[in-house]
């Protein structure tokens, strides 16, 4: 059958998996009574909680007899290591352009990676029936962008068609029929070429894997495209490192192809083709699978290097055991060692004791993710502040840099200028209008610096601004970045909050806990006024006596605790602290509980 194989990139929020959700119901692929979910292709709870997708997945439908393989991409840099490896899959792009945003750094980064694979794009004008949209100068920022990432003449040459994936159509032409998506598929299977690999189904079998899962049932999935000759179920095949050394030999158990939204099991693949093989045991993603005579691996994308670490521990605070089922060191390694299986952007290492692991990733979101899923799981966990990871390169110590993209409203560029390039040593790129009353600044900083920015950035913008960061370069140090200024407030005793003693402490600062709320020693109840850290007792209730005067009995009212969600929490911590996760509870805590203990190993690292 003949096929083609795409991949739809684009900035976060800008209607990709909207716009997949109606390809799949308008080729047929739906029976006319089945339920249809929203946003079909963000399967797990948390990319439909936070609207982004994650995880790559990868579709397939039908339209006037060719098989369109359909893989929705990442657009976090976060996720780099899934998009890199995806379009080595794929022999064109449909790159998503929201037409009031324009293209943004996310789908600059997507994009640069399409090129220098040597895609052709089809850009796709969204939401162009937003009241805001102007579709011909995201257009033109479009062409703009594509150009300085180098394009070929081949590549600049690209068609651009104007849709709604919310509405459901697709037009070469902004005033035309807006009916449907037939002039989108159309164009995909013109301008998309079939795959090379189809010529070369003479050849041996050979398979790069692109990604890895698990399945309950069947075991290691790995997920690739098919580059040469036919692989039938139940014939021995081996597996290749990226340096051709020979990893294992396994009999293929089951071959899965994508037919709409489900996997099915097919008895043979053929060259060109997406498919996933289970019956390996130890091969993983950027192998070769291929046959036995087969000596040479297909060259494989290298993965971004990770930049930032988290220590993760087990729980030791004193309200430990009480939300989690899984709390043991084992439990928790056996889990992240899993992770870091099938997710290559993860490492994983032991800490001399045990009773930590070094995570090292691509930043605080895929962290977050990581933690997020693991609490849900039942797990608890104490995190560290992340930590940048340095490399050593000519014989100087380099620190990533990332370049950040920020559109806000004129009157606060002011602010967030200021806030970059003076603590967190960052150099302004570019500068310029970006629609009515906005700005766009780009700015180079270090990772360090941006490690708990975005809720500081957040508030400076009352709320308004986009910041959006991708991997830049690695240079050399570029000095101290002062952390949190202020101090905080610790609880002194272990039991219960009462109202009565928050609110004599409210002159103190700001609280993070609310009436009634369990607290130990050693726990980060509220943010100081003053720059130290101050012990405070939460506990202490009213002096009872016969004596009563008029009028100032009344209930006390607090005022409403500042709460912080688990990305603000491990962004917020220094050094000497700790985020303590449950399935039910966010906590911040000192790394040592006890007041001795603390003053002793302040005069250590001191």
């Amino acid at each position: 059958m003949d096929m083609r194989n795409i991949a739809i990139i684009a900035h976060v929020d800008h209607g990709k998996t909207t716009l997949v959700d109606e390809m799949l119901k308008q080729s047929g692929i739906y029976r006319d009574n089945e339920a249809t979910v929203e946003r079909a292709m963000d399967s797990n709870d948390l990319e439909r909680e936070r609207g982004i997708t994650i995880l790559a997945k990868a579709t397939s439908v039908e339209w006037k007899g060719i098989r369109i393989n359909i893989v929705d991409t990442p657009g976090h840099a976060d996720f780099g290591g899934e998009v890199e490896r995806i379009l080595s899959m794929v022999d064109g792009v449909v790159l998503l352009v929201d037409a009031a945003e324009g293209p943004m750094p996310q789908t600059k980064f997507v994009t640069s990676k399409a090129l220098a694979l040597g895609l052709r794009p089809i850009v796709v004008l969204n939401k162009v029936d937003k009241p805001d949209a102007e579709p011909d100068r995201a257009l033109d920022e479009v062409f703009d962008l594509i150009a300085n990432l180098d394009a070929t003449d081949e590549q600049l040459d690209f068609p651009a068609m104007y849709a709604s994936g919310r509405s459901g159509w697709a037009d070469m032409e902004l005033d035309g029929k807006r009916e449907n998506l037939d002039a989108l598929f159309d164009l995909i299977v013109q301008h998309v070429p079939a795959p090379a690999q189809i010529a070369r189904r003479d050849e041996p079998f050979s398979m790069l894997a692109t990604t890895l899962g698990a399945d309950p049932f069947i075991g290691r999935l790995l997920t690739g495209r098919v580059e040469s000759g036919t692989l039938k179920v139940g014939e021995t095949i081996k597996a290749l490192s990226r340096e051709g050394e020979k990893i294992e030999q396994f009999r293929v158990t089951k071959i899965l192809a994508f037919r709409g939204l489900d996997q099915k099991p097919i008895d043979v693949a053929e060259a060109g083709d997406i498919v996933s093989i289970a019956g390996m045991a130890t091969a993983t993603v950027a192998d070769t699978l291929c046959a036995l005579d087969v000596d040479t691996a297909i060259p494989a994308q290298p993965i971004d290097p990770p930049t930032i670490t988290v220590t993760f521990g087990i729980n030791d605070s004193p309200l430990a055991g009480r939300d989690g089922k899984k709390v043991q060191s084992r439990v928790i390694r056996d889990r992240l060692m899993k992770e870091a299986e099938t997710n290559v952007a993860i490492r994983v290492t032991d800490t001399p004791g045990g009773e930590a692991f070094e995570v090292a990733g691509r930043g605080e979101l895929q962290m977050g993710v990581l933690i997020e899923n693991m609490r849900r799981e039942g797990f608890e966990l104490s995190i560290s502040r992340p930590q940048v990871l340095f490399q050593e390169i000519d014989g100087q110590r380099c620190e990533p840099i990332e370049e950040v993209t920020i559109d806000v409203d004129d009157e606060y560029s002011g602010v967030v200028i200021e806030k970059l390039t003076g603590p967190r040593k960052g150099a302004l790129a570019e500068m310029k209008p970006a629609g009515v009353g906005k700005t766009r600044i780009i700015a180079h900083v270090p990772s360090r610096g941006l490690i708990g920015y975005h809720g500081e950035f957040m508030t400076d913008t009352r709320g308004t601004g986009v910041l959006n960061r991708v991997f830049h370069e690695w240079a050399p140090h570029k000095g101290s970045i002062p952390g949190r200024r202020a101090g905080v407030l610790i609880s002194m005793e272990n039991g219960v909050s009462v109202a009565y003693a928050l609110f004599n402490l409210e002159d103190r600062g700001r609280m993070f806990i609310g009436a009634q709320e369990q607290v130990y020693t050693g726990m980060i109840i509220g943010q100081h006024s003053r720059e130290n850290d101050l012990e405070v007792n939460p506990l202490k209730g009213k002096k009872l006596s016969n004596v009563r005067a008029s009028g100032t009995d009344e209930a006390v009212r607090l005022t409403t605790p500042i709460t912080l969600s688990l990305e603000e929490a491990i962004a917020y911590i220094d050094n000497d602290e700790l985020v303590e996760v449950t399935p039910n509870a966010i906590r911040m805590r000192k790394r040592h509980l006890d007041p001795h203990e603390r003053k002793r190993a302040a005069r250590t690292d001191g």
